[in-house]
């Protein structure tokens, strides 16, 4: 089983907004793919809901869509529900330091001062974890990032996020079936113009 984790905070206020990207990507490929993300799991540690999740087989890969049920923060919960590192894991998330649109894959790596991931490299225990970035920063960056991270994209950004989106659920995709490196050489690159 492939495991692609897209992050985001759960509830209608946040649909659309940068910090949620995460969740996007996994939404795209569930539609492409005909995937329903409602089978839910719970967190070992207190039984409270922690991520809710949906199967599939491409090119008979079996491949999880997954997003958490916690906010940001703790996303990492929802690595929780399965058993690391028996299954290789590809977390999706948004990136500040990057222009909007931007794809960046890494096999491993700090979290950059993203809480999502690292919640999620904490629970792992390692930093060895592949994740995909996807830029929604722009030039001078506020001052104030939370309130950033949380608002919805501007008129002129919203075609390139949304490129973005569809180009990363096919770079996790490709990632599910030629691993890391050959998704690296094929999708790190900025926007499409």
């Amino acid at each position: 089983m492939t495991v692609i984790l897209g992050l985001g905070n759960p509830g209608h206020t946040y649909h659309g907004t940068r910090h949620n990207v995460g969740f996007a990507v996994i939404q795209w490929l569930a539609q492409a793919r005909g995937v329903d993300i409602a089978q839910s799991l719970v967190s070992p540690v207190d039984a409270r809901p922690a991520a809710v999740y949906g199967d599939y087989e491409r090119q008979g890969k079996p491949v999880r869509l997954m997003m958490p049920l916690t906010m940001m923060n703790e996303s990492g919960e929802a690595l929780r529900t399965f058993a690391l590192p028996s299954a290789p894991v590809l977390i999706v998330c948004d990136d500040v330091n990057l222009p909007v649109g931007t794809l960046r894959l890494r096999p491993s790596g700090s979290a950059g001062g993203h809480h999502g991931l690292q919640s999620c490299l904490a629970v792992a225990g390692t930093e060895d974890i592949a994740r995909l970035r996807i830029g929604v920063g722009r030039e001078p960056l506020p001052k104030e990032l939370r309130g950033y991270v949380l608002s919805a994209f501007e008129s002129a950004e919203r075609p390139v996020i949304k490129q973005a989106i569809e180009q990363a659920a096919e770079a996790c995709e490709f990632w599910a079936a030629e691993g890391i490196d050959a998704a690296m050489n094929r999708y790190n690159k900025g926007p499409s113009t």
